[in-house]
């Protein structure tokens, strides 16, 4: 029987944040932070942080839709960070930390703008949503030190009081959705 797995490329703030949460969940077999959506080929960190790249700051999610749906994803994005800050998530402010979905089908981007709507309909939030639904076009990946950086770093100020509280969020409402011990 052949496995079949998709992509999902996702910006939502720091990549450290989204990939520390979406590794917990089950059916997903792979997360790596990355950088798209800009103009310059192969950027560093550095680069990206300045600004003046285009990219932002994303997590390709490979998943295997048999067990995690790509509206699934999504449900888990949006409870994960504030979809009406243009351009920041907390104190992380500029373009690369913006909100977007980088769409790899036409079936992704139909589900991404339902769940816009869906959202919107709810008033979930006070302000109106900003998150861009826009192709996914290439993905470079980010410098080996981030890989696995809460994990690997869950002490660091930083990950205790932005990225830990994010990941008991996501433990909290979405435990059904966790991988088991």
């Amino acid at each position: 029987m052949e496995h079949h797995t998709e992509t999902s490329t996702l910006a939502g703030g720091c990549f450290w944040c989204l990939e520390a949460v979406f590794q917990e969940l089950q059916g997903v077999e792979r997360v790596e932070s990355g950088y798209a959506g800009g103009h310059v080929v192969n950027p560093t960190y550095r680069q990206v942080c300045g600004g003046a790249t285009g990219h932002a700051e994303v997590v390709n999610v490979t998943f295997d839709p048999s067990i995690i749906s790509f509206r699934d994803l999504l449900d888990v994005f949006f409870s994960m960070h504030d979809p009406t800050t243009l351009n920041r998530q907390g104190a992380d402010v500029g373009t690369q930390y913006r909100s977007a979905i980088f769409h790899h089908s036409q079936e992704q981007k139909a589900v991404a703008e339902q769940v816009i709507r869906d959202l919107t309909a709810s008033r979930v939030w006070d302000r109106p949503i900003v998150t861009e639904v826009t192709p996914f076009a290439a993905f470079y990946p980010a410098e080996d030190y981030h890989r696995d950086y809460f994990r690997r770093n869950s002490a660091q100020p930083y990950c205790q009081v932005v990225i830990a509280p994010k990941v008991a969020k996501l433990r909290k409402q979405h435990l059904d959705r966790l991988k088991r011990a």
